[in-house]
């Protein structure tokens, strides 16, 4: 699937942060070796083979996540992807050389169901994940993104549209850093949805991306994430503001 959206692209310069077109691309690739873990990769997001190997590497390093991943795939959830934090945080800590859990205090389990926007409907599918994903050494937590718009303001003061799509909800996260998605396939092949690529994760680096979500909360994730993988590179939030009143004197 080809998704195209209007961002904050990355790029290498901390200042300037124009907003640019971005239009993912899929592409296959085989697993390096050819035994119990043999699959390929369906990767939605700009890449390299190289790019596309050390990601796969990284999160192969983290038993949990791949046994999340696993134990997820059964639950058959529409659009399902585990996301964010925790596929971050694996890449930096083989980057790192840490240890693959490291900073990782849960996995983010999203799916999007528009059929039932009750609490009702997504709290049985929260139930079900509590026993499927028990005895495992972290929380997975499990949020039906249709959902989303529901309580957002509530919790950060601003409005959220209904997404309609799990790579729609994800294209709208706070940071680069957490927009990733994987998702097993019946067959054991991997899809990836990655719509920034690989470049800043591999990096180390955080960007922006003031879609939605305020820049205190940017800070407030990147100050902890600073404090656990010292050598990221943090990119400030813009000033949107002066970004929109130098494209007014531009015209």
């Amino acid at each position: 699937m080809a998704v195209t959206a209007t961002l904050f692209a990355p790029r290498s310069s901390s200042t300037t942060l124009p907003i640019l077109p971005v239009t993912t691309k899929a592409a296959n690739y085989n697993s390096l070796d050819g035994g119990l873990h043999s699959f390929r990769m369906q990767i939605d997001g700009p890449h390299t083979e190289e790019e596309a190997t050390r990601f796969r590497i990284a999160l192969e390093r983290n038993t949990t996540l791949m046994e999340v991943l696993r134990r997820a795939a059964t639950m058959n959830l529409p659009g399902w992807y585990l996301a964010a934090g925790a596929l971050t945080q694996s890449v930096w800590n083989y980057v790192t050389d840490q240890d693959p859990e490291n900073g990782i205090d849960d996995y983010d389990l999203i799916y999007c169901d528009n059929s039932d926007l009750s609490w009702e409907a997504e709290d049985a599918v929260i139930q079900a994940g509590a026993k499927l994903f028990e005895g495992l050494p972290s929380r997975v937590e499990i949020r039906n993104q249709a959902r989303v718009h529901l309580w957002y303001q509530q919790k950060f003061g601003m409005p959220c549209p209904q997404h309609t799509s799990t790579e729609g909800a994800i294209l709208t996260w706070l940071s680069g850093t957490a927009l990733f998605g994987v998702r097993l396939l019946p067959n054991n092949d991997w899809k990836v949805f990655a719509p920034w690529g690989f470049t800043d994760i591999l990096s180390l680096t955080v960007r922006p991306n003031p879609v939605s979500g305020t820049r205190t909360v940017y800070e407030q994730k990147a100050a902890r994430w600073k404090g656990i993988w010292s050598g990221l590179k943090i990119i400030p939030w813009p000033d949107i503001e002066a970004t929109k009143a130098a494209e007014e004197l531009d015209e």
